[in-house]
């Protein structure tokens, strides 16, 4: 193929300008290196290299499976092209196939935290490819092989499977097939039709068709059911033309020539050949609600609305991301490769994938995550025709698939480090989907089982009623929702969520509760002499969802309070201020914000609240912060911030940092604290040291107290942007009852960590 041949279009220069920019810079390429220990001392580099290297070489030496806990051997995979098949550019070579080998290393690092090395190969044939992969097996703990040309690729990889010891996956043709017969088995039971009984025809016979058709026979389906097609017409016993025995299989005692005459009848079509080859005639002769997979691209076979004119009870699967049932193959290879290679899988067999098939299979009849839901835009899908399988960005694939994966692995006998706690191993995934898991385990503990009521004053919020969901699936506590019932009705069916108001949950009508009046009053008498006339008591009891809210937890009605998805954050904390009002012994609110990063957690105070804090403000707002971080199990080590370094400056603010020192050293005698210094202080015992010996602050502090709100707020959304750290707070902090103000732009499981902290405070409180 040449380089004109495969030029994008005009229509494209747009897309394509940005793409080249997108791989050109910041730097070329997709993908770096960097060390996951730290290199900065001699003492660092002794254990790292010489001549500290020696112990575990000698370890692996002696039992080569330690390999996988002194290396990143387990959790490094190859992803290996010839260049031969890529993408829809056919045989470019291996070095133009490097961009798309980038990127499938960095789909398995984003979807499954899988480090990848990509290996372009000048091996046009199997013997070089068998030699040269397999060479490799040392180094990695599992082969991903890549848009390598059929037939060659059917013989690479059973030759290879046969010598490695390690798992060793073409994705091009099992990870199609494992999606495809996942949307199979969600059709067939929409259409309540048996796979051993449907009548399945296929339109080409390269690695991806031919690797479904096994699958599916492999799932039960007949193949005196299967017709498959390839250029030259039906593929029939006694047809010696173009016949591999990979399409060997599938020739059959038939009458039948071409793909026409195979359609009439037909449950299923699978296509993976062609733009345009599917007319609508020939789709108006299928079965009743049959299913079409037509997975050509970036044109199918037959566009999805040509097929649902001549046949509106179709099911239709494409490979394109812009219509229903996206055949994709990420919704798969991350997930596979996790289980293999968490549970040292020596292959990956036909056992696995067909756990594979159910998990995806089974997630997609599961009610949208709050992550796949903003990924299809405004309209919610709900397993049917139009949703047979889950989106690639639905969170749940790795806890589903995984887990699924590495038990299919030990049942089989290919796992060589079974998996035999499988409530830790789903939980360390969370963690790697939900970066605050870890930091909020204990908080859970606390709120689990708690029969806790939480209200939240944006019930109508597709984000609130997915906490309310994950509150009431985990066990977390009782929701109630502020909101007007028809409202939250038809949301709770437009989103697909199971849970139903007056059964699983209590809903606050401001429209009309039988509570109105009762509010009203109580109201009137917090703010009757703060400018507040009856007339517009009842006006606020109406409108404003977070006075209505702050009500129900004062007068005992609710055991928490989350508000602030509309509006300004003064405004509800205004509210809450004159309803709630702070705890006995407490002078001032504050707020204390944590940032979660891959390598640590930091909190930060007061970042929302306090302008210029004094020194009783900061010992009170401290003391209080570091009460709240023992919940998280983490002991707090506090850090006063300025520009001065332990009195290197004498200003009134570096003043009040040493007076607030004195103070929180008296009120919490065992926190570890120490100021004031520099940021760099705060997070380097080293440098810390070198300014003042003596100081009383050890290791890197994971509290930082600020003298200002601007310093605070300003520190703490820069290394968020900066760092992509994962935002958990703001964390009121108090209050005389549980109740916090959130981030407008807060995620669905944002709102899940607020509401566990507020009910783990309500519990402790009683």
């Amino acid at each position: 193929m040449t380089k004109s041949e495969i030029k994008p279009s005009s229509a494209g220069s747009d897309l394509n300008e940005q793409a080249l920019f997108y791989h050109r810079y910041p730097v070329p390429g997709k993908l770096n290196i960097r060390p996951s220990k730290p290199v900065g001392n001699q003492r660092d580099l002794a254990l790292a290299y010489s001549p500290g290297v020696a112990a575990p070489c000698l370890a692996i030496a002696e039992d080569p499976a330690t390999a996988a806990e002194y290396t990143s051997r387990a959790n490094l995979v190859a992803v290996i092209s010839n260049g031969t098949a890529v993408l829809g550019l056919g045989d470019i070579g291996p070095l133009a196939s490097k961009p798309v080998m980038e990127g499938k290393a960095v789909l398995f690092k984003k979807f499954a935290n899988i480090d990848v090395f990509d290996i372009e190969i000048n091996a046009p044939d199997v013997e070089t490819m068998v030699e040269v992969i397999s060479s490799l097996e040392p180094t990695f703990g599992g082969i991903n092989l890549e848009d390598i040309k059929a037939p060659e690729c059917f013989e690479v990889e059973k030759r290879l499977v046969e010598k490695m010891g390690i798992p060793v996956f073409h994705d091009d043709q099992h990870g199609t097939a494992i999606i495809v017969a996942a949307a199979v088995r969600n059709a067939l039971m929409l259409a309540d039709k048996k796979i051993e009984d449907v009548k399945i025809v296929a339109s080409g016979a390269g690695a991806s068709a031919i690797a479904c058709l096994n699958l599916l026979v492999s799932l039960g389906a007949r193949l005196e059911n299967i017709t498959c097609c390839d250029s030259k017409g039906v593929i029939y016993a006694g047809r010696e033309e173009n016949l591999h025995y990979s399409k060997a299989v599938y020739a059959r005692e038939t009458s039948l020539r071409t793909l026409p005459e195979a359609m009439e009848g037909a449950d299923i079509f699978l296509g993976l050949s062609r733009a345009g080859l599917v007319k609508p005639e020939m789709v108006a002769k299928m079965a009743p609600r049959p299913l079409i997979l037509a997975l050509a691209n970036p044109t199918p076979e037959i566009m999805p609305d040509e097929a649902r004119a001549v046949r509106p009870d179709a099911m239709i699967c494409t490979g394109r991301s812009d219509f229903p049932n996206q055949v994709n193959n990420v919704l798969c290879f991350p997930f596979m490769f996790r289980g293999a290679l968490d549970c040292g899988a020596t292959a990956i067999n036909e056992e696995m994938k067909k756990a594979a098939v159910d998990a995806i299979a089974a997630l997609a009849r599961e009610e949208v995550s709050e992550s796949a839901a903003r990924a299809y835009g405004s309209e919610t899908p709900v397993f049917g025709p139009t949703y047979l399988i889950p989106s690639p960005f639905d969170t749940r694939l790795i806890l589903k698939i995984a887990p699924a994966v590495a038990k299919a692995a030990a049942d089989s006998g290919v796992a060589s480090r079974p998996i035999t706690d499988f409530d830790a191993y789903l939980e360390r995934l969370g963690r790697f989907v939900f970066r605050s898991g870890l930091m909020m385990k204990p908080i859970f503990q606390i709120a689990n089982n708690s029969g806790k009521r939480v209200i939240f004053s944006d019930g109508e919020d597709e984000r609130v009623m997915r906490a309310a969901q994950t509150i009431l699936e985990e066990s977390i506590g009782h929701p109630i929702l502020i909101g007007r019932p028809p409202v939250i009705a038809s949301r709770l069916e437009r989103f697909g969520l199971k849970i139903r108001p007056g059964q699983d949950f209590e809903i606050i009508n401001p429209e009309d509760d039988p509570r109105y009046g009762a509010y009203v009053d109580f109201y009137l008498d917090k703010v009757g002499r703060k400018g507040v006339t009856p007339d517009q008591a009842r006006t606020v009891l109406r409108t404003n969802r977070t006075v209505i809210g702050a009500v129900a937890l004062a007068r005992g009605d609710a055991d928490a309070l989350l508000c602030g998805l509309e509006g300004g954050f003064a405004a509800h904390a205004r509210d809450i201020i004159q309803i709630i009002g702070a705890k006995e012994g407490t002078r001032k609110f504050a707020a204390l914000s944590a940032l979660i990063t891959q390598q640590t957690t930091k909190f930060f105070l007061d970042t929302y609240f306090q302008r210029y804090p004094d020194a009783e403000d900061l010992a009170e707002m401290t003391v209080l912060a570091a009460r709240q971080i023992r919940r998280f199990g983490l002991e707090p080590k506090a850090a006063l911030l300025s520009h001065s370094n332990f009195g290197s400056d004498d200003l009134e603010d570096t003043r009040k940092l040493r007076d607030a020192l004195a103070l929180i050293r008296e009120r919490d005698p065992g926190l570890e604290i120490d100021g004031e210094m520099h940021g760099n202080a705060a997070l380097s015992e080293q440098i810390r040291k070198r300014l003042l010996p003596g100081t009383t602050l050890s290791g890197e502090a994971n509290l930082l107290v600020f003298p200002s709100l601007d310093a605070a707020n300003i520190t703490m959304t820069t290394v968020q942007a900066i760092t992509e750290a994962l935002h958990v707070g703001p964390m009121l902090l108090g209050a005389a009852q549980p109740a916090h103000i959130l981030s407008p732009s807060v995620t669905g499981r944002g709102i899940v960590n607020m509401a566990t902290i507020a009910i783990a405070e309500a519990v402790e409180a009683k």
